[in-house]
């Protein structure tokens, strides 16, 4: 019985570690590299949850948060390219990236070879566009399901964040392809994090949100 659990708690510490390992890093690891706990909270109340989103932003809009002096911004800049590749790399090394690429199933193997024979390229964005009722909903949906199949099944093992700006999502729907998937219905809602957009401040507002629940799940 004891090596049984102690099996279980290795294989969730290599699950972790895995993901600790391919996903954004969070934002408090820079205090492991000399940056302060206020200033952490700082970045974090001004929208920044992880290392990536720091590195990404340019100089002169670090300076507008409150208490960041040039001198401030430098270090934290000059910390966060230590932790996030910025520079030249060769391309087989960037090829080698772009092949441990997930990809994301639409339901459809039509649509999936139109999108290069494996569906949606995660690290990527997708746009989905047509005529009112042509399905781009029905995807969206779908999708929210897939992407927490293995990865065999054309999934990738992880949650979905659903930001909807139309009152269009319907958990029903995820409920009848979960059972289609021969999925736990429970487990799937329970893995999708939705969330109403009224206007487009709220919706940036969500997706600041969506940067903080990234960082504590693998989505």
């Amino acid at each position: 019985m004891q090596a049984e659990e102690f099996e279980q708690q290795s294989e969730a510490a290599e699950v972790q570690q895995e993901e600790d390992d391919c996903g954004p890093i969070p934002i408090q690891n820079l205090e492991q590299s000399g940056i302060s706990a206020v200033d952490v909270k700082k970045l974090i109340d001004a929208g920044y949850y992880t290392v990536e989103s720091v590195a990404y932003t340019p100089r002169k809009q670090l300076l507008t948060i409150k208490g960041f002096a040039e001198t401030k911004v430098d270090k934290i800049l000059g910390e966060a390219a230590k932790l996030v590749p910025m520079g030249f790399t060769t391309a087989s090394e960037y090829h080698l990236k772009r092949s441990e690429l997930l990809h994301i199933t639409t339901g459809s193997t039509e649509l999936d070879k139109l999108l290069g024979g494996q569906g949606i390229e995660t690290g990527s964005i997708t746009e989905l566009f047509g005529e009112f009722r042509t399905g781009k909903s029905q995807i969206c949906h779908t999708l929210a399901v897939t992407c927490q199949l293995d990865e065999a099944s054309g999934g990738a093992m992880g949650k979905c964040l659903f930001i909807d700006t139309e009152g269009t999502f319907r958990p029903e729907r995820l409920v009848e392809i979960a059972e289609r998937y021969g999925l736990n219905p429970e487990e799937v809602l329970g893995n999708v994090a939705y969330a109403r957009a009224f206007n487009t401040d709220h919706q940036t507002a969500l997706l600041n949100q969506a940067c903080h629940l990234m960082t504590e799940s693998r989505f």
